[in-house]
């Protein structure tokens, strides 16, 4: 039976062997709930990179640009990392190059894995088919904040390991506290994360609908998997023998 795993921030990442692994990147609030809706409207490609300075550079290829940092949309870029930015009819069928804080970092850590895909509560059920679609070791890595733990990624991390449970086997004690966490929280998510500090973070800027919206469950049945240097939509076939 493969493990499945959870690394609590990036910081750890170089902790686990990532060699023959799918990695599961999440960043909740907001950037993987936005590659996520970008690629479920249409949007054909996404590139996530670490700078806003590499960013800047496929602007002038005539790619569309996102660019967050702190929680605010950067200057002189496309899109910020609102998912609903990425629902706009302007992004079909283009390519868009991206950065965040956390959360293409966390992408660019993960390169070394065999498989590289994009979780978010949005499409947390394909996510799992996609995973028992390919019998392979898992490690889920939570973005996190600067380094830092943070709740909404782990509770992710938690509901994913609910979902697998009896197809995935682990030992790690990270699963275990995700997977409760979890369990606790499952009734009412966004009151469990109302005092989470993304969460105040985010309602100090005015975006609580940003928050409510991610914190949906399978919106979406797409996965965004990285293939080279790109994150392309896929469809799982079993979502429903995991829902």
């Amino acid at each position: 039976m493969p493990l499945l795993d959870v690394c609590f921030s990036p910081e750890l990442i170089h902790l686990y062997d990532l060699k023959g692994r799918v990695v599961v990147v999440v960043d909740i609030l907001r950037a993987t709930s936005s590659m996520v809706t970008g690629l479920a409207h249409g949007l054909e490609k996404i590139i996530p990179v670490s700078t806003l300075a590499e960013c800047q550079q496929f602007a002038s290829k005539g790619y569309l640009t996102a660019a967050e940092r702190d929680g605010k949309k950067a200057e002189d870029f496309d899109l910020g990392n609102s998912p609903f930015s990425y629902m706009e009819d302007f992004v079909k069928g283009k390519t868009l190059a991206m950065t965040t804080t956390n959360g293409t970092h966390a992408i660019r850590l993960s390169l070394a894995a065999d498989k590289v895909v994009v979780g978010a509560f949005l499409n947390v059920s394909s996510v799992a088919a996609y995973l028992v679609e390919q019998q392979k070791d898992v490690l889920v890595v939570c973005a996190g904040w600067k380094g830092k733990f943070n709740l909404e990624d782990t509770l992710f991390a938690g509901a994913l390991a609910h979902k697998l449970q009896g197809l995935f086997e682990s030992e790690n004690d990270a699963t275990l506290a995700a997977y409760h966490l979890y369990e606790t929280a499952k009734s009412d998510l966004p009151l469990y994360l109302s005092k989470a500090s993304h969460v105040q973070r985010l309602k100090n800027l005015n975006i609580t609908k940003d928050i409510t919206f991610c914190l949906q469950q399978d919106v979406y049945d797409i996965v965004p998997v990285l293939e080279g240097d790109y994150l392309v939509p896929y469809t799982p076939e079993s979502v429903k023998s995991v829902v």
